[in-house]
C-alpha cells in the first residue's frame, strides 16, 4: 500500500539565501492596482502555512503510528498509517497547487506538458486518486486503475462526453492509466478538473464500487483537494497528447521543487501576482457572463426566426387549402345545379311517360270489356237454342210415344240412334272441358269472369237434366218397340232433320273454339303487357330511389359545405392570431436587437476600461479634488477608475463579485438604467 516517492539528498537542494537572490535578480513584472478578486492570493497564503509540515511528512511515509487500543492493534495500525496517507497527500497536493501557480503567474500562465511542476501535478494527482483503489479481478489477472470511476463523470455529467470520446479515439492510449492520465489533461485544459471531481463526490455511493471506505476520495480530504483544484481556473493549459507515452511514464514524485521558502518572498512580487490574478479572473468572470447572455439571446433569435418560418409556412399552406377548399365549394355548386336539372328532367319525362301508359291501358281495358260483352251475348244466345232444340226433342219423344207400335222395326234406328248418343255425349264433354278452361282462364284474367263461370255451371245442369231426359227416353223407346215399324218413315225424316240440325251445331261449336283460341292469345298479350308494365314501374321505382338517394347525397353535401365554411372562419381566425403573434414576435425581435446592440456597447466599454495604479492618480475623476492623508484613493469596481470616498460611496452586487462591491456615481447610474431596461 506504500506510494512511490523520490527522496532527494538535502546536499542537491539549493540554499534559501541563493534562492532569494534569484529572485531579486528576476526583472519586475507589470503590476495591477488594484486587487479585484483575491483567491489565488489566499490559496497561496493558506498553502505556505502547510510548506513546512508538507515536507517533514513526506519523508515519513512508512512509519506506523501507536495503537489507539490493545483490543485490536492491526487495525488500529492500518487505520492510522491510513490516516498518514491521506494527511501526506493532501499537503503534497496543497505544495504542488501553489509552486505550479506561483511558477505560472511567473511565466505568463501559458503552460505546456513538458513543464516539470505540471507534470509533478499530475503525478501528485494520479496518487491521490489511486489511494485505496480495490483491485478487480478479470481474464487477464488483476486490474488497478484509477480511470473506472473517471468514466462515471460521462453518465453523471454530460458536458464530459466530449473528453471520453477523445479520450477513446486516441490509438496510442493501450492501457487504463494511460486514458486516465489524458483524461486529467483534458479537463485541465478545460478548466473543469475540479467540477468532474466535484460531480464524483456527490455521487460517493458509485465510488464505494471502486475505493475503499477509507479512501482519500471517500473521505473529507477529497473534498479539500477539490476546493484546491478551483485555483487552477486561472492557468492556461496547452497540453499535446500526439507523441507523448503516456502508458509507461513512471509517477515519481521530485521533492526538489517544493523546498523553496515562499513565506518571506517580497511584498510587491506577491501584489503584482494577486493583482495579475484579479485582473485576470475579472475578465473571464465578465467574458463568461456576456458569452452566456450573447448565447442566451441567440438560442431565442433562433428560436423566433424557426418559429416564424413555421407561421408563415402554416399561413401559406392555410391559404392554400382555403383556395382549394373554395375551388371545391364551386365544383359542388355546379355539380348541385346539373344534379338538380337533369332529375326535374328525369321526373317530367317519367310523368309524361306514365300518363301515356295509363291512356294506352285504359284503351285497352275499354276493348277488352267490348270483347267480354260480345262473347256474353253469344253464350245466350247459344242457351236460346239449346232450349229450342229440347222444345224439339220433347215434341219428338211425344211423337215416338205415338209410334209405339212402329218400334220394333225401328230396332236397328235405335242402335244407330244410341251411337249418336254417345258422339253426342262426347262432344258434350268436350264442350264441358272446353268451359272449364275458359272458367280457369277467366278466373286469371279478372273478377268479372266469375259470372261467366256461373252461367257455365246452369249450363252444365241443364246437360244434367238433358241426361234425366234421354234415359226416359231410352225407357218410352222400350215401351215402344211395338211402334217402331209404323214410325220408321218418321224416324228416317227425323233423322235427316236431326243430321242438319247436328251439322249446324257442330259449325256452331267450330266458330265458339276459333272465338276462344282469339280469346286466349288476346289474354295472352294483355298478361304480357301487364309484366311489362309493371317491370317499368319497377324501373320507375328504382329509378325514384336512385333520385331520393341523390338528394340524400345533395344535403349530405350541403353539410359538408357549411362544415368547410365554418373551417374556413377558424382558418381566418387562426391566421389573424397567428399575424398578431408575428407582429408581437416582431416587436419582441426588434427589442431583442436593440438589447443586443445596449451589451455590445457595454461590452465594448467595459473591454476599453483599465485599472488605474495608485501612482498614476492625483486628482478625483469626478469632482477634480487632489488626493491627501484625508481624501483617500477608492477604486470603481466597474470601470477601475479611481475617486474619492464621496464620488464612489454607492455599492452593487456585479456578476464578478459575490457580494455588493464599491461603485462610482456614473457606473451606478448606468448600471441601474441597464436593470430597469432588462426588467421593462
Amino acid at each position: 500500500k506504500e506510494e512511490d516517492f523520490e527522496i532527494i539528498d538535502k546536499k542537491q537542494l539549493p540554499d534559501a539565501a541563493e534562492l532569494r537572490n534569484e529572485e531579486k535578480a528576476k526583472p519586475e513584472e507589470a503590476r495591477w492596482s488594484a486587487p479585484i478578486l483575491s483567491l489565488a492570493r489566499k490559496a497561496s497564503e493558506n498553502l505556505a502555512l502547510s510548506y513546512g509540515s508538507a515536507l517533514k511528512s513526506a519523508s515519513l511515509v512508512g512509519l506506523v503510528s501507536k495503537p489507539g487500543s490493545s483490543d485490536s492493534p492491526a487495525k488500529t495500525s492500518t487505520r492510522c498509517h491510513t490516516m498518514e496517507e491521506r494527511a501526506n497527500l493532501m499537503n503534497m497536493m496543497k505544495l504542488s497547487i501553489k509552486i505550479l501557480i506561483q511558477s505560472a503567474l511567473s511565466l505568463g500562465r501559458t503552460l505546456d506538458s513538458d513543464f516539470p511542476p505540471l507534470q509533478q501535478f499530475f503525478v501528485v494527482l494520479e496518487h491521490c486518486l489511486k489511494h485505496g483503489l480495490k483491485v478487480k479481478k478479470t481474464f487477464m489477472g488483476q486490474n488497478k486503475s484509477f480511470f473506472g470511476p473517471l468514466e462515471l463523470v460521462e453518465k453523471l455529467c454530460p458536458e464530459a462526453s466530449d473528453i471520453a470520446t477523445s479520450v477513446k479515439n486516441l490509438p496510442e492510449l493501450k492501457t487504463a492509466v494511460g486514458r486516465g492520465r489524458a483524461w486529467l489533461y483534458l479537463a485541465l485544459m478545460q478548466k473543469k478538473l475540479a467540477d468532474y471531481l466535484k460531480v464524483l463526490l456527490d455521487h460517493k455511493h458509485l465510488l464505494s464500487e471502486f475505493y475503499e471506505p477509507d479512501a482519500l476520495m471517500m473521505e473529507e480530504e477529497g473534498a479539500v483537494i477539490v476546493g484546491l483544484l478551483v485555483g487552477l481556473n486561472v492557468i492556461d493549459a496547452n497540453l499535446c497528447l500526439k507523441g507523448e507515452d503516456l502508458d509507461s511514464q513512471v509517477g515519481v514524485i521530485d521533492f526538489s521543487l517544493y523546498l523553496k521558502e515562499t513565506q518571506d518572498s517580497d511584498g510587491k512580487q506577491d501584489g503584482g501576482i494577486t493583482a495579475v490574478l484579479d485582473q485576470k479572473h475579472y475578465v473571464e468572470e465578465l467574458n463568461r457572463h456576456l458569452s452566456c447572455t450573447v448565447a442566451d439571446l441567440q438560442n431565442k433569435i433562433d428560436c423566433l426566426e424557426k418559429t416564424n418560418s413555421k407561421l408563415q409556412e402554416e399561413l401559406a399552406a392555410a391559404t392554400d387549402r382555403i383556395g382549394s377548399l373554395q375551388e371545391e365549394q364551386q365544383q359542388l355548386k355546379q355539380q348541385n345545379e346539373l344534379i338538380r336539372e337533369r332529375s326535374e328532367k328525369s321526373v317530367e319525362v317519367t310523368k309524361e311517360d306514365t300518363k301515356v301508359e295509363l291512356d294506352t291501358y285504359k284503351q285497352s281495358r275499354q276493348g277488352l270489356d267490348e270483347m267480354y260483352s260480345d262473347v256474353w251475348k253469344q253464350l245466350k244466345e247459344e242457351k236460346k237454342i239449346r232450349l229450342e232444340l229440347e222444345k224439339e226433342l220433347e215434341l219428338q219423344i211425344g211423337m215416338k210415344t205415338e209410334m209405339e207400335i212402329a218400334m220394333k222395326l225401328l230396332e236397328k234406328d235405335t242402335h244407330e240412334k244410341q251411337d249418336t248418343l254417345v258422339a253426342l255425349r262426347q262432344q258434350l264433354e268436350e264442350v264441358k272441358a272446353i268451359n272449364l278452361q275458359m272458367f280457369h282462364k277467366s278466373q286469371n284474367a279478372e273478377c268479372s269472369l266469375q259470372q261467366k263461370t256461373e252461367a257455365i255451371s246452369s249450363f252444365e245442369g241443364k246437360t244434367n237434366e238433358m241426361m234425366s231426359s234421354m234415359k226416359q227416353m231410352e225407357e218410352r223407346l222400350q215401351q215402344a218397340e211395338k211402334a217402331r215399324q209404323a214410325a220408321e218413315e218418321r224416324c228416317n225424316k227425323m233423322k235427316q232433320e236431326l243430321a242438319g240440325k247436328l251439322n249446324s251445331c257442330r259449325q256452331q261449336m267450330a266458330q265458339l273454339d276459333s272465338k276462344c283460341s282469339t280469346l286466349e292469345k288476346e289474354l295472352k298479350a294483355e298478361k304480357e303487357q301487364r309484366q311489362t308494365l309493371q317491370k317499368e314501374l319497377h324501373q320507375e321505382k328504382d329509378a325514384s330511389t336512385l333520385l331520393k338517394t341523390e338528394l340524400q347525397q345533395m344535403e349530405g353535401l350541403k353539410k359538408e359545405l357549411r362544415k368547410l365554411q365554418d373551417e374556413k372562419q377558424q382558418l381566418k381566425k387562426v391566421r389573424e392570431e397567428q399575424e398578431q403573434a408575428l407582429q408581437e414576435m416582431g416587436l419582441h425581435l426588434s427589442q431583442s436587437k436593440l438589447k443586443m446592440e445596449d451589451i455590445k456597447e457595454v461590452n465594448k466599454a467595459l473591454k476599453g476600461h483599465t485599472w488605474l495604479k495608485d501612482d498614476e492618480a492625483t486628482h478625483c475623476k469626478q469632482c477634480k479634488k487632489e488626493f491627501s492623508i484625508s481624501r483617500r484613493k477608492h477604486h470603481c469596481r466597474n470601470c477601475g477608475d479611481i475617486f474619492c470616498n464621496t464620488c464612489s460611496s454607492n455599492e452593487l452586487a456585479l456578476p464578478s463579485y459575490p457580494k455588493p462591491v464599491r461603485v462610482c456615481d456614473n457606473c451606478h447610474t448606468l448600471l441601474l438604467q441597464q436593470c430597469s431596461s432588462n426588467s421593462s
